[in-house]
C-alpha cells in the first residue's frame, strides 16, 4: 500500500485530534499500522462533529418514533407524513465555529448545507429559518459578527430562491467569543419517492457530482470539535466557501435525478466531505465502496488523496446511480453546467477502498468509520456554582415603581426587540408559498396543490437551561408547540440542534444529559416525535462555555390552510381574553437580567398537562373561528405581550385598554413574569363566551382583560389588599418605536 507517508508519531496523533487509546483502536480495526491517508480519514470520521462519540450514547433518550414518521433519525435529514401522499422533510444544522472565523461565508456556507441535506432526500426546499446566539451589541466585535452572518445567511437564501421565512436572535454576553449560527430548513416530497444515503447493488457507479474539489474546509470537521482559544481566528483557512447559484444548479440536477427515477441512493458531501459520504452510504447498505481520486474533478493542482478525502469544499454530491443510467446522469449534469463523473463502483466487502490510478492509499472497513468509532460515557456531575445560581430571594429585590420605564426598557432590549432590520434583508417571499412572514410567533407556508399549510418554528431559553437544564429543555418544547398551536397548527414533528460546552467537563455533560432528558419528557408528553438533529459541542473559548443552548425546530400542520392565525390585534372592540395562570415565575426571566442585573433563580416550573390543554384549547377555537389573534406569552411577560400585540401588526397597529387584578403577586411578577402555558387571544364579543367556555372544559382559566381599541396601551392594576390602581399608559407610536427601531439603533451605533 502507497501513501505519502510520515512517521506517524505521537505528535502526529495530536494534531489529528486523537487520542493514544483512539489510535490504538485504529490499529485494531485495521490489523496494522495507518498510514497518513487512513490516519486523516479515522481523524475526521471519529471526530466528535462526525461520531457524536459523547453523545450518541445519551440520545437514544429521544422519542423518534409515531405514526406520521416517515423517516427518523440517520438520514441525512427527517420526514412526517402531512397527507395527500406527501411529507416534510426538516433538519436543523449548527456552523457555529466556521461563523465565528469567517461570518460571511460560515453562515453561508451554513445555510448551503442544510438546503441539500434536504434535497439531497428528493425534497424541495421551500423554507429556512435560523436561531442566532450573539455577545451583547455595545461591543463592535459583536456588531461586526451579527452583520456579517445576517449577510451570510440573506446571501445564500436569497441566491439560492429559497425564501427565510423566521427565526429568533438572541443576546448575552457569553455568546461573545463563540456566538451560535443554527439553520433549520423544511422541503417537500411525494411520500414514496424519498430518497437516502445508501449504496446499494455491487457494480453499480458511483459518481461525484457538483463543485470541483479545493483545498478549503479540510478538517473542518476536526476543528468544530475543538474548543476555542484567542489564535482561533487562525483558522480562517478552515472555513469553506460557498456559491449558491451553483448549488441552485446541483437542487434543479438532483431533483430531474428524482423524476426520472437513476437513482440508488444520494448523500451530501458534508462535514468530512468525500470520506464521511462514501463511508455512511457502504456502512448504511452493508457494502463497501471503491473509490480512484484520480477521477476526482479538482480545482487545484498537485492534490494529494489526502486532500481531496478530507476536504469540505461545497456544494459537492456523491451518488450511487441504478445498473447503466450513469451517462443518463452525466448527461443532466452537463445539460445544467454540472461537473460529474464516475469515480468508483459499489463492491461486496465492506471496505472503504481508495486508490490513485493502481495505487492503493487506504483500506478501511466502512463501519469502522461510521458506526465502530469510540463511544464515551463521559463523567457527570453538577457543577459546584449551580446553588449559587438557582438561590436568589425575590423579596430582596424591590419591586417595579415605574412600569412603563420598565416595559420601555424590555422592548428595546435586543432579544425582544422586533428583528425588522434582519428581516428585511432577506426575501421571505420568494417561491410564493410564504402566508405569514417574519414578525409573528411561527413563519407559515402553503402547501400547493393542497388546501394545508405548516408552520415552524424555532425557540429555546439558554438562561432558563443554565439555572435548570432539565425544566429549560422542556419549556423549550413547550414554547415551541404553543407557537404552533397560536398559529393554528398542531406539532407533528421536532428537530434539535444541541449546542453546548466542553463534553470532556462532567458539569457540561450534566447540563447535556439533563436539558436531554427535559426534551425527551415534553415531546413524549405532546406526543411529538424527534425525527433529525445536530449535536455541537465544545462551544467554549479559553476555557468558559456557552450557556447549555438547546434550540428545537419544530414544524405544525394547519388544516385547512384559512386557519392561519397571527399574534397582532386585528379589530376595534375585540375583547382580549388571557389564557392560563400568572404565578410569581420570575427566575431566569428577561426582566431580571435588564432591570436587575441577575441571571439567577429558578426557571417556571411547567405542568406539561396544563401546557398540553393549553395548545388543545387553542387548536379548538381557531378552527371553530372564535380566535382573532393569539399570541404566546413568552420572553418580558405579559405587558411585552400585549405590547407586541398592539405594534407587530404590518400596516395597522392597534392600542388596548387593560384591567388586571394583582391578586397576591408582586406587580413585576405579573407584569413581566414569564409564567408558562399563556397565552394572550382576541375575540369578538358574540364569540368571547364560547370560547371561554371551550377553555373552561380544557381546564385553563380564560379571563377577559380588556378590549382592542384607541391609540394608546392603557394596563390598570387594581389590587384588593392595599386599595391601590397602578397604572401603565403609552402611546402606540412610543411602544412602536421602541419596539420596532431600537435594534436597528443599537446594530447601527
Amino acid at each position: 500500500m502507497s501513501s505519502t507517508q510520515y512517521p506517524i508519531n505521537k505528535e502526529l496523533i495530536e494534531q489529528h485530534g486523537l487520542s493514544e487509546d483512539e489510535y490504538q483502536q485504529i490499529v485494531q480495526h485495521l490489523g496494522r499500522e495507518p498510514n497518513l491517508t487512513e490516519l486523516g480519514v479515522f481523524s475526521v470520521m471519529w471526530s466528535e462533529h462526525c461520531s457524536y462519540k459523547s453523545s450518541r450514547v445519551h440520545l437514544k433518550r429521544l422519542p423518534t418514533e409515531g405514526e406520521r414518521v416517515v423517516q427518523g433519525p440517520g438520514e441525512n435529514a427527517g420526514a412526517v407524513d402531512i397527507g395527500d401522499g406527501l411529507a416534510a422533510v426538516f433538519k436543523i444544522e449548527s456552523h457555529n465555529h466556521p461563523s465565528f472565523i469567517e461570518p460571511f461565508q460560515g453562515a453561508a456556507t451554513g445555510v448551503g448545507g442544510i438546503l441539500r441535506d434536504i434535497f439531497t432526500m428528493g425534497a424541495r426546499p421551500i423554507a429556512l429559518l435560523n436561531s442566532l446566539r450573539f455577545g451583547e451589541l455595545d461591543l463592535p466585535k459583536n456588531r461586526y459578527l451579527l452583520k456579517g452572518v445576517v449577510s451570510g445567511i440573506s446571501w445564500y437564501g436569497n441566491c439560492i430562491g429559497v425564501p427565510t421565512v423566521g427565526g429568533e436572535i438572541t443576546f448575552n454576553d457569553i455568546y461573545s467569543k463563540n456566538p451560535l449560527v443554527n439553520v433549520f430548513c423544511l422541503g417537500i416530497v411525494e411520500k414514496d419517492r424519498l430518497l437516502k444515503g445508501l449504496a446499494q447493488g455491487v457494480g453499480n457507479p458511483v459518481l461525484y457530482i457538483g463543485a470541483k474539489t479545493g483545498r478549503d474546509g479540510i478538517h473542518g470537521a476536526t476543528m468544530a470539535s475543538d474548543s476555542f482559544d484567542d489564535q482561533s481566528e487562525s483558522k480562517r483557512p478552515n472555513v469553506q466557501v460557498g456559491d449558491p447559484f451553483l448549488e441552485k444548479l446541483l437542487l434543479e440536477v438532483c431533483l430531474e435525478f428524482l423524476e426520472q427515477d437513476l437513482l440508488i441512493g444520494i448523500q451530501d458531501m458534508g462535514a468530512a466531505g468525500l470520506t464521511s459520504s462514501s463511508c455512511e452510504m457502504a456502512s448504511r447498505s452493508g457494502t463497501g465502496i471503491e473509490l480512484d481520486v484520480t477521477l476526482v474533478p479538482c480545482r487545484e493542482r498537485n492534490m494529494t488523496a489526502y486532500e481531496m478525502l478530507l476536504s469540505e469544499s461545497q456544494e459537492r454530491m456523491l451518488l450511487v446511480a441504478k445498473p447503466g443510467k450513469e451517462q443518463e446522469v452525466i448527461a443532466i449534469c452537463q445539460k445544467w453546467g454540472i461537473d460529474a463523473a464516475v469515480i468508483g463502483r459499489v463492491t461486496d466487502d465492506g471496505m472503504l477502498r481508495i486508490k490513485e490510478g493502481e495505487t492503493l492509499v487506504a483500506e478501511i472497513p466502512a463501519k469502522a468509520l461510521a458506526e465502530e468509532g469510540p463511544r464515551y460515557e463521559r463523567p457527570v456531575q453538577p457543577p459546584q456554582y449551580q446553588e449559587l445560581l438557582q438561590s436568589l430571594v425575590i423579596d430582596n429585590l424591590s419591586d417595579v415603581k415605574n412600569p412603563a420605564d420598565v416595559l420601555l426598557e424590555l422592548l428595546q432590549s435586543p432579544t425582544i426587540a422586533s428583528k425588522r432590520w434582519v428581516a428585511r434583508q432577506y426575501d421571505h417571499m420568494v417561491g410564493t408559498n410564504t402566508i405569514v412572514c417574519p414578525g409573528s410567533d411561527a413563519a407559515v407556508v402553503r402547501i400547493k396543490g393542497t388546501n394545508k399549510a405548516l408552520a415552524m418554528t424555532t425557540d429555546g431559553n439558554s438562561r432558563y437551561c443554565l439555572l435548570n437544564p432539565y425544566m429549560g429543555g422542556t419549556l423549550a418544547v413547550a414554547e415551541a408547540a404553543r407557537n404552533l398551536a397560536c398559529s393554528g397548527a398542531e406539532p407533528i414533528g421536532v428537530t434539535d440542534c444541541l449546542n453546548f460546552g466542553n463534553p470532556e467537563r462532567p458539569d457540561i455533560m450534566w447540563q447535556f444529559i439533563m436539558a436531554l432528558e427535559g426534551i425527551s419528557e415534553a415531546c413524549r408528553h405532546f406526543n411529538i416525535p424527534v425525527v433529525s438533529g445536530n449535536v455541537s459541542f465544545y462551544n467554549e473559548t479559553n476555557g468558559l462555555s456557552i450557556y447549555p443552548t438547546p434550540v428545537l425546530g419544530m414544524i405544525g400542520l394547519i388544516e385547512p390552510a384559512s386557519c392561519t392565525t397571527t399574534q397582532w390585534f386585528k379589530h376595534e372592540s375585540d375583547q382580549i381574553v388571557l389564557l392560563g395562570e400568572t404565578k410569581e415565575d420570575l427566575g431566569g426571566t428577561e426582566y431580571l437580567k435588564i432591570v436587575h442585573a441577575r441571571e439567577q433563580g429558578s426557571p417556571p416550573w411547567i405542568d406539561l398537562d396544563q401546557e398540553r390543554a393549553l395548545h388543545q384549547t387553542l387548536l379548538q377555537a381557531i378552527r371553530e373561528g372564535f380566535i382573532q389573534s393569539a399570541h404566546d406569552c413568552s420572553e418580558g411577560g405579559l405587558a411585552v405581550t400585549l405590547s407586541e400585540c398592539c405594534v407587530s401588526h404590518p400596516s395597522q397597529p392597534l392600542g388596548a385598554t387593560i384591567q388586571l387584578d394583582q391578586a397576591q403577586l408582586r406587580l413585576d411578577a405579573l407584569l413581566f413574569g414569564e409564567s408558562p402555558s399563556r397565552a394572550v387571544v382576541t375575540a369578538s364579543s358574540a364569540h368571547v363566551e364560547r370560547l371561554v367556555a371551550i377553555a373552561e372544559k380544557q381546564g385553563i382559566p380564560a379571563v377577559v382583560i380588556g378590549e382592542v381599541g384607541g391609540h394608546d396601551l392603557n394596563i390598570s392594576v387594581v389590587s384588593e389588599a392595599s386599595h391601590k390602581v397602578s397604572t401603565l399608559n403609552l402611546s402606540v407610536d412610543v411602544l412602536a418605536d421602541a419596539w420596532g427601531n431600537s435594534f436597528e439603533r443599537q446594530v447601527n451605533a
